[in-house]
């Protein structure tokens, strides 16, 4: 359990301006895509909000848009460093998944917990999944039918596997006030820190 906030507990930078800014785009691109989907593959909502190619001319940018956030935030040092941990999976994060203990813990924890590095690397080729499979559904010309086929098959049930992927990931966001705060200022409580992350707290500190 996380102790009461102490007032005069010294916060630590969790989250880079540049990093927060990547994060909020590329979740409001996620967010449209998945309801522009949900309008243009259920009959009543689609029904119910009309203009179609309105409703799939967005859903189409949208996604054309989501890389844009990710590549612009290489330019920062900070994004790309968190990208190397985000990366890099440990025998520690391995222990993490098995133990329940080690995830209540924090036990070796850095930055990030194997849970937030699983959900990175399946939103990440999620994405560019679905980028791919929609290029080839919008440019029907470019390919024969088999893989206009192939293509729409799989969009449909990768874009399925993401919403859900999404949804567990704001429940758990919603959970956590501390990691919002997080996000949402770049800033955490040490006391969060040290209970959470372990590792990443203890390397702050020296």
């Amino acid at each position: 359990m996380i102790p009461p906030a102490d007032p005069t507990e010294r916060d630590l930078p969790r989250f880079s301006r540049a990093e927060r800014w990547v994060h909020w785009l590329t979740g409001v691109l996620v967010l449209i895509c998945i309801l522009t989907a949900a309008i243009l593959y259920n009959g009543s909502l689609a029904v119910l909000v009309g203009n179609r190619h309105i409703v799939e001319i967005i859903h189409v940018y949208c996604g054309f848009a989501l890389p844009v956030p990710i590549v612009v935030g290489l330019a920062s040092r900070a994004y790309r460093a968190d990208l190397s941990r985000l990366n890099r999976f440990t025998r520690a994060d391995w222990l993490w998944l098995r133990f329940k203990g080690r995830r209540l813990s924090g036990e070796e924890v850095g930055k990030f917990n194997a849970g937030q590095k699983l959900n990175a690397a399946l939103s990440a080729g999620s994405i560019f999944v679905l980028l791919g499979t929609g290029v080839i559904m919008f440019f029907p010309d470019w390919t024969r039918l088999a893989w206009r086929t192939g293509a729409t098959l799989m969009h449909d049930w990768f874009a399925l596997a993401f919403g859900i992927l999404v949804v567990g990931h704001l429940m758990y966001a919603l959970r956590d006030a501390e990691a919002m705060r997080g996000m949402l200022t770049g800033k955490v409580r040490r006391s969060w820190a040290e209970q959470e992350h372990v590792r990443w707290a203890d390397e702050d500190a020296e």
